[in-house]
């Protein structure tokens, strides 16, 4: 469950109609959508609301660091509001459905020394991939 709402109101950001919509969409239970999937869910909210500004609106969050855009395999990007959980992505290798997981231990630690080649770790992505129940 995603608390972007509650985030852009906490830092004072503009909430325009407009905003205030793509945020609505992006916000809650989610499934990390495209940006066409965020202009088709606010249009219905907003019939008025141009593919421009939610792209626009897209980016802004993601400057922002509210906002992950997620790219897997070349598809669409996606847009991810849980960005202040730590979380990995599972992802549907033949639809490309996109889920958060939050698997246990210390993701960092299992890379062992002798494979970091000297680097100073900071951060690491994972991504399962699979089948999700529809595609199986």
């Amino acid at each position: 469950m995603s608390d972007l709402l509650e985030r852009l109101r906490g830092r004072g950001w503009r909430m325009t109609s407009q905003r205030r919509v793509v945020a609505e969409v992006l916000d809650g239970d989610h499934v990390h959508l495209t940006a066409d999937e965020v202009h088709a869910r606010a249009v219905q909210r907003l019939p008025e609301i141009s593919r421009a500004t939610v792209y626009n609106t897209l980016r802004e969050l993601v400057t922002l660091d509210e906002v992950i855009e997620v790219s897997t395999d070349g598809r669409a990007k996606r847009y991810d509001p849980n960005a202040h959980h730590p979380h990995q992505h599972l992802v549907c290798s033949r639809c490309g459905t996109i889920r958060d997981v939050h698997p246990t231990g210390d993701p960092l630690a299992a890379l062992p020394e002798e494979e970091r080649f000297g680097f100073t770790m900071s951060e690491v992505e994972v991504t399962y991939r699979g089948l999700c129940p529809s595609c199986a």
